[in-house]
């Protein structure tokens, strides 16, 4: 057993080391993508209404606000001997999310796809916050927003790769095209294929990374017996939230706007860019199709744009100390300007130039906030608060699926869908500028 433990000083990590302890985020990102970049175009193949499609993803904020805080408190006050204290729940959701990915593309009826959703986002949410927390767990502050880069260049590649898919599998010979009601085989095989990574790489992570235990590990599971029981696990996860530290709240209005951004992106690219830039919108036509799987390689862009932007983090990060608020300011700023020129694009390979600034936003979404935010909290309680950190991500998606995007596009814009991308930007530039609102010097300067 490791000598090192969760509060004593942590030794420096390679490269390489904080890449295996992340990889797993590629099957996680995996996840993700297909689902951001396809859900909605299974929902409208099911027979979803364009307006229908916010409450059809209300499934998975939901989850993640229910589940995250309880994994976060769980993986806080677990230890085994083989497996360690965040990798338990690695294997459980990776399990989960793979069998999800394979039955989602294959579901016979709209409330079957909205319910394998809800399965699908809440096994991912098993997996995902305990990553987060590991970085914490295994790295020194002087090391925190490397880790959190690495993570997100792992990231970037999953999502150009996933999102990419459809278009890799239907270039191979796969068919584009079915009848009305059902998924082509190019979606059914790119989910698939995603259900094979997830599993595979989290596997990878479990198999290459060791946990440092706790310091005093009978002090440990003595404490966890005392205070065991449901009342007390929600006693204690209430009390967190009701006592987290000013820097999170602060960090959780840059979190609500950036994420009302990219919920809506993931709810409204697909029939927003076929209507407007590809003018089609039936569902079963080769044009609809392919207009499809062009906006899911967009998306991938932005993936592929996140990864070199978060290597280019990472090798400056791991030189100098960066100023992580004004870097996120910027790099949000430049997403919501991606976002708000859509609305002029003329030229469909323009969409790549757009979502080129979408994917700078991305890779400091995905890093910076948690950089920011583990420099500030009590590490015994990493777990817990990341998870509850993560209800600025999923309240902004409810708000955004029970009628806040439908209602402010109209408002604001007019009823043309492509507004709703329009709303996403001015979100993103309002997060941007809430990061005014971080003031302490410890999580700004790394």
């Amino acid at each position: 057993m490791s000598n090192v433990s969760l509060t004593s000083e942590k030794p420096k990590l390679s490269f390489w080391q904080i890449w295996n302890m992340s990889f797993g985020f590629l099957g996680i990102q995996f996840g993700f993508a297909l689902q951001g970049g396809f859900m909605s175009r299974i929902f409208q193949t099911l027979g979803a209404s364009k307006d229908e499609i916010p409450i059809l993803w209300l499934a998975a904020p939901l989850t993640g606000l229910i589940v995250q805080p309880i994994i976060g408190y769980l993986s806080d006050r677990t230890w085994n001997p083989k497996l360690g204290r965040r990798r338990p729940y690695f294997l459980l959701g990776a399990i989960l999310s793979s069998l999800a990915l394979f039955f989602v593309p294959h579901s016979p009826a709209l409330w079957i796809a909205a319910g394998l959703l809800w399965v699908l986002d809440a096994s991912i949410n098993i997996s995902m916050e305990p990553f987060r927390a590991l970085v914490a767990d295994k790295l020194p502050d002087s090391q925190r927003s490397y880790g959190f880069v690495v993570q997100t260049l792992i990231i970037g590649i999953g999502t150009w790769i996933a999102s990419n898919l459809p278009w890799m599998v239907t270039k191979l010979g796969a068919s584009n095209e079915a009848p009305e009601g059902v998924l082509p085989d190019s979606v059914k095989i790119a989910f698939l294929i995603g259900s094979i990574v997830f599993l595979g790489s989290v596997l990878y992570t479990i198999f290459t990374t060791k946990e440092y235990p706790p310091e005093d590990l009978e002090s440990f599971k003595k404490n966890n017996e005392d205070t065991k029981g449901f009342a007390n696990s929600v006693k204690e996860i209430f009390g967190n939230i009701a006592n987290m530290p000013k820097l999170m709240l602060k960090l959780g209005t840059v979190q609500f706007f950036s994420w009302f951004a990219f919920f809506t992106m993931w709810s409204f690219a697909t029939p927003a860019i076929t209507e407007h830039v590809f003018h089609t919108t039936d569902t079963t036509s080769a044009a609809y199709n392919t207009a499809a799987n062009n906006v899911g390689s967009y998306m991938g862009t932005y993936g592929l744009v996140s990864m070199v932007y978060a290597l280019l983090l990472a090798f400056i990060s791991s030189r100098v100390k960066i100023n992580r608020k004004y870097l996120h300011m910027f790099s949000l700023i430049v997403g919501g300007i991606g976002f708000l020129s859509i609305y002029y694009i003329q030229e469909p390979w323009m969409l790549h130039l757009s979502f080129a600034g979408v994917g700078i936003a991305w890779a400091s979404i995905l890093s910076m906030p948690y950089a920011m935010l583990s420099s500030g909290i009590d590490s015994k309680k990493m777990g817990v608060y990341m998870g509850i950190f993560n209800m600025f991500i999923v309240i902004p998606q409810i708000i955004a699926a029970i009628g806040g995007i439908n209602v402010t596009y109209k408002l604001l814009f007019g009823e043309d869908v492509i507004y709703t991308l329009s709303l996403a930007g001015c979100s993103l530039i309002v997060a941007g500028l809430a990061n005014f609102l971080v003031t302490d010097k410890k999580a700004i300067k790394d």
